[in-house]
């Protein structure tokens, strides 16, 4: 087996925070380029007695994916589903048909219960109305819900947008319960606003953060 060696000078490269070495254009010598896959804080919101949390600038075609985290959200109500929809409209509607599935896997904080099922309740089959992420977050002083949310190339008008996401959370009956939700909104339109809310009441406090992924 033959070896081939490069230049001296084709290893020239000057190192840069994020950027990774790959061969240059014409495939003989070295460069520096993005090494891809980084996070890039585009907007946090911090909830206070908040009826919801809206995203409506900083989702355009610069990403192709975006990623939502959520650090302990506290509903002020107890027992009420966590939810989201977007817009097509910069968020004058949130009405983006969406189809999805959705199942969860929780356990009793007692021991006395685990269950891993789908549920048929929180899906939406072409419908209109807010997704579901997480049901029955509680409202106790110690009780929240953290996950992550991810979207993929809400700019694109060819096809539809995907999604998928996983959040755990503590109930208003103590049980540990990790949610997982995965859909699209079934629109070429372009996805440019998100809103988090509660079914019903405020979000009483949390962090959401929205970064898009180079």
């Amino acid at each position: 087996m033959a070896l081939n060696k490069l230049k001296f000078n084709s290893l020239n490269v000057t190192p840069a925070a994020n950027e990774a070495i790959r061969f240059n254009s014409s495939a003989n010598g070295l460069e520096t380029a993005s090494a891809g896959g980084n996070l890039v804080k585009i907007a946090a919101t911090t909830a206070s007695s908040s009826a919801s949390i809206s995203f409506t600038s900083g989702i355009t075609s610069t990403y192709k994916e975006y990623i939502f985290t959520f650090n302990n959200i506290h509903p002020a109500s107890d027992n009420i589903d966590f939810q989201f929809q977007g817009s097509t409209d910069s968020g004058s509607n949130y009405n983006t048909t969406i189809t999805s599935s959705f199942f969860r896997a929780e356990h009793y904080e007692d021991d006395s219960n685990t269950e891993f099922a789908y549920k048929t309740g929180r899906d939406l089959a072409q419908g209109t109305g807010f997704q579901t992420l997480i049901g029955g977050p509680g409202n106790d002083n110690d009780q929240s819900t953290s996950g992550y949310l991810h979207l993929f190339d809400p700019s694109n008008t060819t096809f539809v947008k995907h999604f998928f996401g996983s959040f755990n959370t503590s109930t208003d009956d103590n049980r540990s319960r990790n949610s997982y939700v995965a859909g699209y909104f079934n629109t070429t339109s372009a996805i440019d606003a998100i809103q988090f809310k509660g079914a019903s009441g405020n979000i009483d406090s949390g962090t959401i953060t929205m970064y898009g992924v180079t």
